[in-house]
């Protein structure tokens, strides 16, 4: 661990704190229909999209309504994305002629982008043409970003709003972030990553000599368009099976500092758009606090274990960190910073091989998506995935002290609670039990490349991933099978919906409520005491559901490493 190292580390940090206030004033702006200073170019578009769709912009919508819609908006998308990959060997702009995909890495692939996973049991550069990169997976990366930050935002309605029924127009909402947040972020940021040497080409594969004389062939295509909101979006998948550890996704350091910065900014503009919405701005950044203090422990653990390297090798005075599956230009620190922010965040972009990682190092990727990506997480999804642990810890806080709980003006009664649990624990019934099946069908166990706990760690990372809807991987596992094809994409669907629907319903059974000042009796949410106990609430939550699992596998995987025992 260096200086250097904790320097670009704090200085992350302090970007992203600075990248907050303006993006939820912005965002604020748009989600409320006010004048931006985009609105003279993008209100007649918007308008004209309307029009389109047949759709009245002042009519909204109840919570029911507007969760059916979404749903509905994600069935269409599937079956697009589905026959685009069916149907790749007949269509344009295939320059090296790819074959149709299968049609369970198919059924894999269109459930794993409409659901903002991006998991790949794929190599793109191998496997897809540019017209599949482009209209099915950059597409759905826009549009599965979209969803999430106005999901978050039609539950921040429900904090906000008293004594209606409606949360907000699904198409509206949607139509807005695209057009307005992620669509003018990413063309200024595409221009950015070719400026940085990332191609955006229609042209072929680029034939190459060797130095030896060898016939090699590079891969290229339009890359900067979709590495833009794969980072932004918090979506992850790559253009390239190597992710943003390939020169061509991830040319030098500086491009990958901004990538970093690119996948939590939105997340945390959020919150401040939550402070904004509910009328006291101090509320969004006690939710920021929790979720930095979460991250930089994280970041902190991440980093010391890379840097402390092999018990083994150590003594063979083999010294200086783990460097294995890391790149040389980037480092043990960009690596450890990278894995954290992008499994914190949902977005499985990866620079590194996380299979490679120490047994704690790599430990703490896998607990930051256990705990559902709260820490920013997916843009949208972090922030309402938090909320529901801001409303357990408030119904625990209110049993302390004898009170009704309350929230922002809202008595947080039975019904929410049962909401925000249900939406949780249906995360761990996917990502434990699927590991359960695996580990034990012949099958399934035929596809794990190490045995003992890091065998098992690889395959409770692959569904974790899934579930969470994050689409990295330890890399160990050959998931391109029938059986992990299948069940990888129940997890994600599973994952993203299920855990939707009772927030949604959460967010209408608030915004029907009245507000009620605060009382004498009103815990203070935007203090020290609060950000410890929704810190307290997450762990003892996570500890209690996910410490037998990672004690089978990278807490054993330590203990066994410092026997020198290495799998």
């Amino acid at each position: 661990m260096t200086l250097i190292g904790w320097i670009q580390i704090l200085l992350f940090c302090a970007i992203i704190v600075a990248l907050t206030k303006p993006l939820g004033w912005y965002m604020t702006r748009v989600f409320n229909g006010e004048r931006t200073f985009l609105s003279p170019i993008l209100r007649p578009v918007e308008a004209g999209l309307y029009w389109a769709g047949g759709i009245n912009e002042e009519h909204e919508q109840h919570w029911l309504t507007y969760t059916v819609a979404m749903l509905l908006f994600h069935v269409f998308g599937f079956l697009v994305l589905y026959a685009l990959l069916r149907l790749q060997a007949l269509l344009p702009y295939n320059p090296q002629d790819q074959s149709a995909v299968a049609q369970d890495l198919s059924f894999n692939t269109a459930i794993s982008f409409i659901t903002n996973t991006n998991w790949q049991n794929y190599g793109g550069e191998s496997t897809l043409s540019y017209l599949v990169q482009m209209l099915g997976l950059t597409h759905q990366n826009f549009l599965s970003a979209a969803t999430g930050i106005v999901l978050a935002v039609a539950l921040i309605r429900g904090f906000s709003r008293a004594s209606v029924r409606t949360i907000g127009n699904f198409w509206v909402d949607v139509t807005r972030c695209t057009l307005y947040v992620l669509l003018p972020l990413c063309i200024v940021y595409a221009l950015f990553l070719v400026w940085q040497g990332i191609p955006q080409t229609l042209g072929a594969y680029v034939d190459a000599t060797t130095l030896e004389g060898a016939k090699q062939q590079i891969a290229v295509g339009p890359v900067a368009s979709q590495v833009a909101i794969k980072m932004l979006g918090t979506n992850g998948g790559g253009f390239f099976n190597a992710n943003a550890a390939h020169p061509f996704e991830n040319p030098t350091a500086l491009s990958n500092f901004v990538q970093m910065i690119s996948i939590f900014a939105l997340g945390a503009g959020l919150t401040n758009v939550f402070g904004r919405m509910v009328g006291n701005q101090r509320q969004g950044w006690a939710i920021l606090a929790v979720m930095g203090v979460l991250f930089v422990v994280g970041v902190g653990i991440t980093y010391w274990a890379e840097a402390s390297g092999i018990t083994g090798l150590n003594a063979l005075g083999l010294t200086g960190g783990n460097m294995e599956g890391k790149e040389v230009r980037f480092g043990i620190v960009a690596s450890a910073l990278f894995a954290v922010i992008t499994t914190a965040a949902s977005c499985g972009a990866v620079n590194a091989m996380h299979d490679s990682f120490t047994a704690l190092g790599g430990m703490i990727p896998l607990i930051n998506m256990q705990l559902g990506e709260i820490i920013v997480g997916g843009v949208g999804a972090g922030l309402y995935g938090m909320l529901l642990f801001v409303v357990l810890t408030i119904f625990v806080a209110g049993l302390m002290v004898g009170r009704t709980p309350e929230y922002v003006g809202k008595k947080i009664e039975s019904r929410e609670v049962k909401m925000a649990m249900l939406a949780i624990l249906v995360l761990p019934l996917m990502y434990l039990g699927w590991t359960a099946v695996a580990v034990v069908l012949p099958s399934a166990v035929a596809s794990i490349a190490n045995p003992g706990p890091h065998g098992f760690t690889e395959v409770l990372y692959a569904y974790t991933s899934a579930t969470g809807n994050n689409g990295s991987a330890f890399g160990g596992l050959s998931g391109n099978t029938f059986f992990y094809n299948l069940t990888l994409a129940s997890a994600m669907f599973v994952g993203r919906f299920f855990m939707i629907i009772p927030a949604m319903a959460l967010a209408g059974s608030l915004a029907a409520k009245k507000s009620v000042p605060p009382s004498a009796g009103t815990l203070p949410t935007t203090g020290p005491l609060f950000v410890g106990l929704v810190i307290g609430v997450i762990l003892i939550i996570g500890g209690l559901t996910f410490f037998p699992a990672l004690a089978l596998g990278p807490i054993a995987e330590h203990l066994a490493m410092t026997a020198n025992a290495l799998f």
